[in-house]
């Protein structure tokens, strides 16, 4: 490859774009690949929580989420047939926007900043010698050639390329759940409905549905039948069409686009990398979207990658993946161990029954449950 490199980033979504841009601005030659051409499609929940917001702003990026539909919180429903709304509050919102317009955003933001993006490049492994990473291989047009560099940092997904290669991360035995969504139009329902994300939790499973501008709608299922999975389509539309909370908003419902299935979504991480390599993004640990905090993690997460990566250019750190790694546990730990919580409620049918009666009986506690989940920023 071309010209000298400090630091090579592998995957240019938002984890990917935000570490290739804090490094760019702080004067490091930094040069992204991904294999996708942008804008590119991507299964997710299209949720830009309050959390992730504060992380945009703090950046100067508070336009990524222009023309995006803004909501007020969260519907949470069970089997049994409770609802709860859970509001932000204190004048916060969340956004949704679709991953195709919100990732072009914050790559261009990165390229603007002085990175070299390059897409339709497959990253295939690391170069490593001595125990450490020394740069990484590149697939481009049958051609393999090799890209070295300081510091490698790996936001390439849940099936991380690098991460598996290396062994770092793997995909966990379990929860083994996979996601299958597309878009729709024309579904019903009120204009509430519009200004909630939802999440529906259903015995096996659960359907997140998020209002997108425009009046489309994404619609995902999460799953642990893998025999479902045969036919990604059937169990995604009979899904929506046979549930009792939602058929009579999807029976006229229109999908524009093939569904997209993406899992197994769980990824141990038993690192946040190796000497010369340093993870962030789902491939340093991901279990799966219920919470709707993914973007929020990639982001930070990402800065924090940035900042160990700068740690090796200035100071010649050896240990800045152990480093990233007590970063990461301060910045995330009481998020994590909340978010297993709340996976341990959704999976007993007893316990949901439980709490949705306490959200009753106690409203105030079901919106500081959805504050937190959402990442609301709580004054200083």
């Amino acid at each position: 490859m071309s010209s000298k490199t400090d630091v090579v980033v592998v995957g240019a979504g938002p984890a990917g774009a935000i570490a290739a841009l804090v490094l760019a601005r702080a004067g490091v030659r930094v040069r992204v690949f991904d294999r996708a051409r942008f804008p590119r499609f991507k299964l997710c929940g299209d949720s830009v929580n309050p959390g992730a917001r504060a992380v945009l702003i703090r950046l100067g990026l508070g336009s990524a989420t222009d023309g995006a539909l803004p909501v007020d919180g969260m519907i949470v429903t069970s089997e049994t047939g409770t609802r709860c709304v859970g509001v932000y509050g204190g004048g916060h919102q969340g956004h949704m926007i679709s991953r195709h317009r919100f990732d072009d955003v914050l790559l261009a933001a990165a390229r603007a900043a002085g990175a070299c993006i390059e897409e339709g490049v497959l990253v295939p492994g690391a170069i490593v010698d001595d125990g450490r990473v020394k740069g990484v291989e590149v697939a481009v047009n049958n051609r393999r050639c090799s890209q070295h560099a300081s510091v490698v940092i790996a936001a390439d997904g849940t099936s991380s390329r690098l991460a598996r290669a290396t062994g770092v991360a793997t995909h966990a035995t379990r929860p083994r759940r996979w996601a299958v969504g597309a878009y729709f139009e024309h579904v019903g329902g009120c204009a509430t409905s519009r200004r909630f994300g939802e999440m529906h939790l259903r015995a096996g499973r659960y359907i997140g549905i998020a209002p997108l501008p425009g009046g489309v709608t994404n619609a995902c299922v999460v799953t642990g039948d893998r025999a479902a999975l045969r036919d990604p389509e059937r169990l995604l539309v009979e899904t929506l069409r046979t549930d009792r909370g939602l058929e009579d908003r999807f029976a006229d419902a229109r999908m524009i686009m093939r569904p997209v299935c993406l899992g197994p979504l769980a990824v141990d991480a038993r690192a946040s990398g190796m000497p010369g390599l340093l993870l962030a993004g789902d491939a340093a640990g991901f279990i799966d979207p219920m919470t709707g905090d993914g973007l929020r993690f990639a982001m930070r997460g990402a800065e924090l990658a940035a900042f160990a990566a700068l740690g090796v250019l200035e100071h010649g750190h050896d240990d800045a993946h152990v480093r990233l790694a007590a970063a990461r546990r301060r910045e995330f730990w009481t998020k994590w161990r909340f978010n297993r919580a709340v996976r341990s409620l959704a999976g007993s049918p007893l316990a949901m029954n439980v709490a949705s009666h306490a959200a009753n009986w106690a409203p105030g506690w079901l919106e500081r449950t959805i504050q937190y989940a959402g990442d609301v920023p709580t004054a200083p």
